[in-house]
């Protein structure tokens, strides 16, 4: 279908890429002749940088710097380094793959430019990116992975606490793996049809690589593993219920972003946020299939339909909810359907709407002074109408918490029942607008308040908390929210 009818699941396109301040490039030196003009410790460090990357590079230096000195002395494998104490001219350009200089002399770095350039190098200017047709970040070493960052010349400092930062989550024995990559690369092409038999063979090896080093056997066991999968039928696809949180990426749990980045497909709801949804895999396709209250939505029989058939086409298929998909999240129907036709499935929690309320308003849902149980409930019923057959007088008692989903509508008809039940009027309640989004809006209010107000409309999700765990003296706490105001 080309337009949504309301029903239809709606695939979406979204850009794969923002704006570039520089294209990282990653380049083969090996052989190839590079020029360093200059006698500077910045100098020295592109110096050793070239040569390790394999480059024949020349240093001009009328007098260099000691560490520039000791760095030429020593060598570093593979490159090859030559020190000329001297000054650059035109001429010792010609034939270079890059040329790099260390001046604050306009005249200079012109000079220095033009006869780059005129060689068919890459310029660097140490410093003055403005002058640069190259730049040269912090880089992380696990060869052969190797990580470049780049702040395109701003602010190197925060280059260099990106590298550090992505160095204590980088175990040094991906450099082992990465190299055992290489090595059974062929076998793997060979045995293996393009797609998705050869991509989960080597999401399975990615997860390898962030445990121990392998051992000398892993690559013999990891051919075999290849050869063995080659000769069984090809593996059908599977489906991931993956838990979006209340909308803010960074409460996402690592093993949800790892399931986005490795879908083939993201079914999402209406509610999922789009600073979630961006965490998916570039090449993943993604389709809206709405489901929220109130609002024209994809059938559940057809999300369930869709799923089993992406899944037989051999499709990773992540299925993206708002919150927790355990609750009210309608996950029992989904799993029941694909269990029933043989597909593999998995949960991803995630964290539900109250859990963000309470969090939002710093108040424990079980606190021992206010509360001794903790029940979460719908607000309505399949008909639309409040569920009567909910343990109302449960649900009543001073000293349990209540959470209740989906209950705009009802409110005023939920309250004056567990009023009528027993619960006190001024039990204080808190109301959750697009919670632990930005733009939230808390609000708070007596039960008795929600009778005379009846229905509550929005726009964004509501999650209302009742109970003495709201007390108006409890705080809120900082959210990463740009409104989150408290009345």
């Amino acid at each position: 279908m080309t337009e949504r009818d309301g029903r239809a699941p709606l695939r979406t396109f979204p850009a794969r890429m923002q704006p570039l301040a520089r294209l990282p490039l990653f380049v083969d030196l090996t052989g190839r002749r590079v020029v360093v003009a200059g006698s500077s410790e910045a100098v020295a460090w592109k110096a050793e940088l070239f040569s390790a990357a394999g480059g024949d590079v020349q240093v001009f230096a009328e007098a260099p710097d000691v560490e520039l000195v000791a760095v030429v002395e020593r060598g570093t494998p593979p490159g090859r380094l030559t020190l000329f104490r001297r000054g650059w001219a035109d001429a010792d350009l010609a034939g270079s793959a890059l040329a790099v200089l260390d001046s604050d002399e306009p005249e200079e770095i012109a000079a220095f430019q033009a006869a780059g350039h005129a060689a068919g190098a890459l310029v660097n200017i140490v410093d003055k990116p403005d002058a640069c047709d190259v730049l040269f970040g912090s880089i992380v070493n696990r060869s052969p992975v190797v990580i470049g960052i780049s702040t395109d010349g701003a602010a190197p400092v925060m280059g260099q606490a990106i590298r550090r930062r992505i160095e204590t989550l980088l175990p040094p024995a991906i450099s082992a793996w990465g190299a055992l990559a290489g090595r059974i690369r062929d076998a793997v092409t060979s045995r293996l049809a393009p797609g998705a038999p050869r991509r989960n063979f080597w999401e399975r090896f990615a997860e390898r690589a962030f445990g121990p080093a392998p051992d000398e056997g892993e690559a013999a066991r990891l051919v075999a593993e290849v050869e063995g999968a080659a000769r069984s039928a090809e593996q059908p696809g599977r489906v991931i219920l993956v838990g979006a949180g209340p909308g803010e990426p960074e409460l996402l749990t690592l093993k949800a972003v790892r399931a986005l980045q490795s879908a083939d497909v993201v079914l999402y709801d209406d509610l999922v946020s789009p600073d979630v949804l961006e965490l998916a895999r570039r090449e993943a396709r993604r389709v809206m299939v709405g489901k929220r209250g109130g609002r024209a939505s994809c059938r559940q029989e057809d999300i369930n339909e869709l799923m089993v058939e992406l899944a037989r086409a051999g499709e990773r298929v992540v299925r993206l909810k708002a919150g927790d998909p355990m609750v009210f999240g309608r996950a029992g129907e989904e799993i029941e359907r694909l269990v029933a036709e043989g597909v593999t499935v998995e949960v991803v929690p995630g964290i539900s709407a109250g859990i963000a309320l309470a969090a939002a308003l710093g108040a424990s849902l079980t606190h021992r002074d206010a509360a001794h149980s903790l029940r979460f409930v719908t607000g309505h019923a399949k008909s639309g109408e409040l569920d009567e057959g909910l343990d109302w007088r449960g649900l009543a008692d001073p000293d349990t918490t209540l959470i209740v989903y989906m209950g705009g509508r009802t409110a005023g008809r939920l309250a004056a029942r567990l009023i009528a039940e027993g619960l006190p009027p001024e039990t204080p309640v808190a109301f959750g607008f697009g919670v632990g989004q930005r733009g939230q809006r808390l609000e708070r209010h007596r039960l008795g308040d929600l009778v005379a107000l009846g229905s509550v409309p929005t726009d964004q999700p509501l999650v209302i908390g009742i109970g003495k765990v709201f007390a108006a003296g409890t705080p809120a706490v900082s959210v990463p929210a740009e409104t989150a105001t408290v009345f």
